[in-house]
């Protein structure tokens, strides 16, 4: 793609960088299969292709974009399909990041869409204000019919996501190895999971420490800064992984640094990008938790269940860091019947706050993920990141959980609670055959 970037624009770093990935693009179109919205809406400017036509012009004219151009860039999930099938190579993650980063620099919002990306950061970053705000929709789910009559549709949305209440995971300290110690690793805290889905780093505590690890949960830890990425509040982003370099190097050396929520982790591997080179060291050292699994081995395998598992590759896991075969050969080798979920390339519609900012949309990808989940018949999914699990969970019948809670009880811990709330006393049909 033809760019004209005067010499003073490219005087910023970040300006240059875009044309290198823009000119790069040579419209092949092999995106726009792998693209989520434009699979459901079918518009060019809805397309990789086209939003980086966007993405030049609006670069390129140097002054507020138009409405237009705002909608078709906010539509992009981030999911980066479009980087794992294109053949040129295009940073597209790069390209929308800078987009969004200039969006908020330089469109004025209507007041509405200021405030909630305001308080998005604001409540979810936070896990205090993020364990308030869920207390109280927890007290307000009933009024989802009536906040949707009001055209309130992001507030209902997130009542729907409100999980019920659970006890609080473990804190700040080091977690012994069980036996035979090889190492010692930190595991990110996050902000959004340890309230949504606590039961996730208790798991991983108990998987990890079987396996031999020290796991180290670091006082001064905050935020990835992934939801301020999503927003494209990039200052914000940078000073939250400022934060968490200074965390790690006071806790001193780790074999790895690892996340439960694939999320996080496509935001950790990039922070030589956001940081340079203060960065890289600690980019190098993330790992998702079923990547190390995959590295190190799990430990012996005490509870072979033979359950049917349909397998949920996050985006941010599968395209955002390219780890696709192992979570599922963890899942074989822990004695569960691996399904493969129909159109397992395509986004559930959660994407960080998608679902919030983007609700109409977001529903559309959930119902299209849950009827090709139905399809495995499996009566139990696993999905690697807290967003996605959320996301699947009111719009399936199988039991939702996160692969780490089903390696914890193959290898001798408790049997996840989600499955007790949903029939399990036999395995499900085989994919393919009736569900009716």
């Amino acid at each position: 793609m033809r760019t004209a970037f005067t010499p003073e624009q490219l005087a910023d770093p970040q300006t240059a960088e875009s044309q290198v990935e823009i000119r790069k693009c040579v419209h092949c179109g092999f995106c726009t299969a792998t693209c989520p919205t434009y699979v459901l809406l079918g518009d060019e400017r809805d397309s990789p292709r086209g939003r980086i036509e966007l993405i030049r012009a609006m670069l390129e004219a140097a002054r507020a974009p138009s409405k237009d151009t705002v909608t078709h860039i906010d539509r992009c999930l981030s999911c980066l399909a479009c980087s794992t099938t294109c053949p040129s190579g295009v940073d597209y993650g790069q390209l929308i990041g800078h987009a969004r980063a200039y969006v908020e620099a330089n469109y004025r919002r209507p007041l509405p869409e200021r405030l909630l990306r305001w308080a998005l950061p604001h409540v979810l970053t936070r896990p205090r204000h993020l364990r308030f705000g869920l207390a109280l929709g927890r007290a307000a789910q009933g009024l989802e019919p009536w906040l949707q009559r009001l055209r309130l549709t992001p507030l209902a949305v997130l009542l729907r996501l409100v999980p019920e209440a659970r006890k609080a995971p473990r804190g700040v300290g080091t977690y012994p190895a069980v036996e035979d110690r090889r190492g010692r690793v930190i595991l990110l805290q996050g902000c959004v999971e340890p309230a949504m889905a606590p039961q996730v780093r208790e798991a991983a505590i108990r998987l990890l420490a079987r396996a031999g690890y020290d796991v180290t949960l670091v006082a001064g830890e905050g935020c990835c800064g992934a939801i301020s990425e999503h927003l494209g509040r990039a200052d914000e982003a940078r000073g939250l992984a400022r934060r968490n370099l200074a965390a790690w190097a006071k806790a001193g050396p780790a074999d790895a640094i690892i996340t439960t929520a694939a999320g996080c982790g496509t935001t950790l591997k990039a922070y030589g990008h956001l940081l340079g080179s203060a960065g890289e060291g600690a980019a190098a050292q993330a790992r998702d938790i079923l990547e190390f699994l995959g590295e190190v081995g799990l430990p012996p395998i005490a509870n072979p269940t033979g359950l049917a598992v349909a397998y949920h590759a996050p985006c941010s896991l599968q395209h955002g860091q390219q780890v696709k075969a192992v979570p599922a050969r963890l899942l074989a080798e822990a004695g569960f019947e691996v399904r493969e979920v129909p159109e397992g390339h395509l986004c559930c519609g959660s994407a960080g706050v998608y679902n919030v900012l983007q609700p109409e949309l977001a529903g559309q990808l959930r119902d299209r993920k849950a009827a090709n989940i139905a399809r495995t018949g499996a009566a139990i999914v696993a999905a690697g990141n807290v967003g996605c699990m959320a996301q699947i969970a009111p719009a399936v019948s199988a039991a939702v959980v996160h692969p780490v809670e089903l390696l914890d009880w193959a290898t001798g811990g408790p049997r996840p609670e989600a499955l007790d709330k949903r029939p399990m006393d036999h395995l499900s049909p085989r994919a393919g055959e009736d569900i009716a």
